[in-house]
């Protein structure tokens, strides 16, 4: 996918590096998918389910705003049943934030996490039950 909106541009002695806002979006969903207890992420009522079923977009889900130096990201997650939300968030925040820095250079401000769905697993079958 080719995007027009450009998140950084840093200018050196050899020219400039652009980085792109889809690039930070797969950074940040890439981190947060192997966070164990998310199930999935949320890109509106049919994207959850579509992710669950293998169909990966790891920027669905995935908001962010880019300044110069700085990023604010959203994301929108489904979990699983039976974990600590909390905990889950929390880690996700911080390995989101991890990873956009280190890969991009970028300063992350804050890393909005979201639950938008459950997924329950009942013999060998997923169910999901979202917010609507």
């Amino acid at each position: 996918m080719v995007t027009s909106e450009i998140s950084t541009e840093v200018v050196n002695g050899l020219g400039s590096i652009r980085i792109a806002d889809e690039v930070v979006k797969i950074i940040a969903g890439m981190s947060a998918i192997e966070i164990k207890g998310v199930a999935g992420m949320s890109g509106g009522i049919a994207g959850g389910i579509a992710e669950l079923l293998g169909k990966k977009n790891l920027a669905k889900g995935i908001k962010v705003e880019v300044g110069e130096k700085e990023t604010a990201i959203d994301i929108y997650v489904i979990v699983n049943y039976g974990v600590r939300i909390p905990d889950v968030a929390s880690q996700i925040q911080s390995s989101v934030k991890k990873a956009v820095e280190a890969m991009t250079g970028l300063i992350v401000v804050e890393v909005n996490v979201n639950v938008q769905g459950i997924v329950f697993t009942t013999d060998g079958k997923e169910e999901e039950h979202r917010v609507r």
